[in-house]
């Protein structure tokens, strides 16, 4: 069979290729080969500007960056050719660019790309470059734009009353729009550590020593290059290596971005939960059905199908973030297996943030439900009477509270003003007492 949608052995090539295209410029094979050949061609080009090589005048940067800027399918294709000859990825894309070289009249100086280095000098940059750009580009902007969402939600419920539950049971009312704050902070605070993780990348010969660069030209300060370099590419270049980067920044980026997911995959089964308690309602769009077999369900799939994707991610993450800083002596090839499947738990994410998007947009809030069951929990507020029967030195206010709602099937408001009544304390305190309900024990109003 021909690869295609339908053909593709995974989703994310298959069924959901469609939502991913975007992220096919980084992480298919056609764009690690056109970052790598951005690296190369950059490095060529460095050299040049420090004067280390001398390129024939009719060779310009602007037509040495244009074999990147304009790289095609074709370009690709021929690079994967010349690799069947070669057997490696990197040395075919040496083999492409001095061709192109040479169709510029570059003469004598195409021997100068790939001067000095090993293949990981090429992977070890290129890979950071296209997963930085990947995350800044198109992962943060979607979830920046989840969190717009959560945030303009709260601000919507910023006065609607809901009843917490703390183990499933009723427990002290609590805002909703309070309650999609939580997840903005937590959210947010990740994205924040997270940016503070360097984008590292391996770039110092065959072990990190710059041993051809420094028997070549042992007066040029090799070290200083290529953290010029490597800085002008936007990545910090680490200053110790194997002949690898250790992929201590990385896996700690998989980690805060797997933290992201756990903190998706908990919101998910909230909402999951108050669609099933009834709070929201779900748009309903014509021509879908809910199941095969009952026709008036309106699942919550989106937040089904982002809690699935997000587990995905979070297991290979999980796997990336232990493997790939772990290396035998100064290299082994495992890493350069695993690390092609970067972009796969991220396209998993990206789905997840679709589908939240998607699900959110759905949420009819059901205002009379959520009433209803503030209604039928009067016990709630037992915690803010015996609180304000210990301001007033009430004797064991706790106790008396206990004994009237512990283990109680129905508490009504009828009972609460009962207890109130039989209560010594004045008639001042009493209206206090009776002015509490669960519609309005919801504590600090947030301004947010």
């Amino acid at each position: 069979m021909e690869l295609n949608a339908l053909t593709a052995i995974g989703p994310i090539d298959g069924r959901y290729r469609s939502q991913l295209a975007s992220l096919a410029q980084y992480f298919s094979e056609f764009g690690l080969i056109r970052y790598r050949v951005r690296v190369e061609v950059e490095y060529f080009l460095f050299l040049a500007e420090k004067k280390i090589i001398k390129l024939p005048a009719k060779v310009k940067a602007a037509k040495l960056r244009a074999i990147y800027e304009d790289f095609t399918e074709e370009d690709a294709l021929n690079i994967k050719k010349i690799e069947r000859t070669t057997n490696h990825d990197v040395k075919a894309v040496e083999y492409f660019l001095k061709d192109k070289l040479n169709a510029l009249g570059a003469g004598d100086s195409v021997e100068w790309i790939h001067f000095g280095l090993t293949s990981q000098d090429i992977n070890n940059t290129a890979t950071p470059l296209l997963w930085k750009e990947a995350l800044e580009t198109e992962y943060l902007p979607m979830l920046y734009n989840v969190i717009l969402q959560l945030r303009t939600m709260a601000k919507e419920y910023a006065n609607v009353p809901m009843l917490a539950r703390t183990h499933g049971q009723p427990a002290s009312p609590t805002m909703l729009g309070k309650e999609w704050m939580v997840f903005v902070e937590r959210l947010e605070g990740q994205i924040k550590l997270l940016s503070h993780i360097p984008f590292a990348a391996k770039f110092g010969g065959a072990t990190g020593n710059f041993n051809a660069h420094h028997v070549a030209f042992g007066n040029v300060d090799w070290a200083e290059f290529g953290n010029n370099f490597v800085e002008r590419l936007g990545l910090e270049r680490m200053q110790f290596t194997t002949q690898i980067e250790h992929y201590d920044n990385l896996a700690a980026q998989f980690d805060a971005l797997k933290r992201i997911n756990t903190i998706l995959i908990d919101f998910s089964r909230d909402v999951w939960q108050y669609v099933s308690m009834e709070y929201f309602k779900q748009k309903v769009k014509a021509g879908e059905v809910g199941s095969s077999a009952m026709p008036h369900k309106v699942n919550p799939i989106d937040f089904e199908n982002a809690e699935g994707n997000l587990g995905i991610a979070n297991a290979i993450y999980e796997h990336l973030s232990a493997k790939l800083p772990v290396s035998r002596l100064q290299r082994d090839l495992t890493d350069s297996t695993v690390l092609r499947n970067v972009g796969v738990p991220m396209a998993h994410s990206f789905l997840a943030l679709n589908s939240l998007t998607k699900g959110l947009g759905k949420l009819l809030l059901n205002s009379a439900k959520m009433h209803e069951d503030l209604d039928n929990n009067w016990a709630v507020v037992a915690e803010a009477i015996q609180t304000i029967l210990r301001r007033e030195n009430y004797p064991q206010p706790y106790e008396a509270l206990k004994a009237l709602t512990r283990g109680k099937t129905s508490i009504t408001k009828a009972d609460i003003h009962e207890f109130v009544d039989s209560l010594e304390v004045s008639a001042k305190i009493k209206k206090e007492l009776k002015a509490v309900s669960p519609h309005n024990y919801t504590g600090v109003n947030f301004v947010y």
